[in-house]
This record gives structure tokens, C-alpha cells and sequence, in this order.
């Protein structure tokens, strides 16, 4: 018996060093389960992360929509700021003088003057088939010779014109009959 005693000594030594490693094994697996857990909860940070990303889209999105919508705003300031009437150069901003141009006597004319034009600019004015008198005062850039040119219509007649450099007359001329042509110039200094 002594020497069964040794086996079933060894047998439930080498049965319980099975289950040791049983329980080893469970313990492993016991050490593994909040592994999994981990792995499983670094899933779900990576879950998180691709929910991060997928919130950063939208805010990326949302900063490009509003990086766009303040560009449009600060465009449409800058161009009331540009376009208002007042930053507009006044005719009377540009250096200019101020003449008359005067036409009288009888008949039709077509008539063409030198201005200042809407742009602040020289500018050629025509009227046709204009009934006389006729009167227009403009400013004419300095620089720029004012001058004016007439020509009567088919009908004929007589006209003058006439032509004055603040308030100064400087030069008048006559055109008669068929087609009969007459020039009015004056000349204005350079600004300085």
C-alpha cells in the first residue's frame, strides 16, 4: 500500500498539475478576456476616432463654409466700399475749366464739343438735328483744347457759334447756306 499510496500521491500530484495548468490556462484566459475587452475597447477608441474624424469632417466643413461665407462678406464690403457714388470722381474733381458753348440763328445743325466725359476723361459730345439756340456749359480738362464744330443741314441757313472759357469770351465764328460749316477753339494751360 505504501507504494500505492507514492502512485495516487503522484497521480493526483501529476492530475493536479494538470489541473494547475488548467487553471493556469483559465487564468490565461481569464487574463486574456479583459484583454479582449481592451482590444475590444480599442475598437471602440478606434470607433471613437473614426467618429472624431468623422466630427472633424463636418467641422473642417463647416470651417471651409464659413472661411467662403466671410471671403463673399468681405467682398461685398470692399466693393460698397469701392462702388459708393461718393468715392466716384466728381466731374468737377479732375482739373477742368468750365466753358460755354453757345449756338444761334436759324436753321438745323448738327453740333460735336469736346467735354469732360462721365469717366472724368476727354470726351467728343455730339447732338444732331439740333433747332437753334442752342446753349450747353461743360467743363473741358485742362490740357485739352475746348472746342466746337457746326454744320448746317441741307436746308441751309445761318448759325454762329461761340465759345467762352470761364465766363470769358474767346472766339466766335458764322456758317451759312447748304451745309455751311463754322469752328469755334480756345486753348486751356496744363494742369499743373
Amino acid at each position: 500500500m505504501g507504494a500505492e499510496a507514492q502512485k495516487s500521491t503522484a497521480a493526483t500530484a501529476h492530475s493536479a498539475e494538470p489541473s494547475t495548468s488548467h487553471s493556469e490556462e483559465a487564468a490565461a484566459s481569464h487574463s486574456e478576456e479583459p484583454q479582449a475587452p481592451v482590444a475590444s475597447d480599442s475598437r471602440e477608441s478606434a470607433g471613437e476616432s473614426g467618429t472624431d474624424a468623422k466630427r472633424r469632417g463636418p467641422d473642417r466643413n463647416g470651417l471651409v463654409i464659413a472661411g467662403a461665407t466671410l471671403a463673399a462678406c468681405a467682398g461685398l464690403v470692399v466693393y460698397g466700399v469701392i462702388n459708393t457714388p461718393g468715392s466716384k470722381p466728381d466731374a468737377k474733381a479732375a482739373p477742368s475749366a468750365e466753358v460755354t458753348y453757345e449756338v444761334t440763328g436759324s436753321g438745323t445743325v448738327d453740333i460735336s464739343y469736346r467735354a469732360l466725359g462721365t469717366s472724368g476723361t476727354d470726351a467728343a459730345n455730339t447732338a444732331s438735328g439740333v433747332r437753334l439756340p442752342w446753349k450747353k456749359t461743360v467743363d473741358v480738362p485742362l490740357g485739352k483744347d475746348p472746342v466746337i464744330s457746326i454744320v448746317l443741314d441741307e436746308k441751309g441757313g445761318q448759325a454762329r457759334c461761340a465759345l467762352a472759357i470761364r465766363g470769358r469770351h474767346v472766339q466766335s465764328s458764322t456758317a451759312s447756306g447748304e451745309f455751311g460749316r463754322a469752328t469755334c477753339a480756345g486753348e486751356l494751360p496744363a494742369p499743373e
